[in-house]
């Protein structure tokens, strides 16, 4: 399963980003190789607006089937639900804690989005 990890760092040990949308990366995890990739996102850090929809599409043509992340709003989480995709809202300090966390069984998938749209 490939999974896609919100953060404004690059590797494993980096941030959990709170933003989907706007994070600056999509870690793309690959949990049955333990190899990981990283996926631009920078073109939605400062979008004026659609940069959660965007985001989204970016992460549904990575091949990821499952998402973490601190926050979804609605559109993205709307084009992600669409797309079969699994939004585990996380609020770990880093992307290895998520994983660790994801992979004991400790989050569970969002049935609607967590904050309003235009979250900051």
């Amino acid at each position: 399963m490939k999974i896609a990890i919100s953060t404004s760092g690059t590797d494993l040990q980096a941030p959990l980003d709170q933003r989907f949308g706007r994070c600056a990366h999509f870690l793309l995890y690959d949990d049955d190789s333990g190899d990981f990739t990283l996926v631009e996102n920078s073109q939605n850090l400062n979008a004026a607006q659609g940069a959660g929809i965007q985001a989204a599409k970016t992460v549904a043509d990575s091949g990821a089937q499952a998402v973490i992340s601190g926050h979804c709003g609605p559109k993205a989480f709307k084009v992600l639900d669409a797309a079969g995709i699994a939004v585990y809202p996380c609020q770990a300090a880093s992307v290895a804690e998520a994983l660790d966390l994801f992979k004991g069984g400790k989050l569970t998938a969002a049935a609607n989005a967590d904050v309003e749209g235009h979250w900051v």
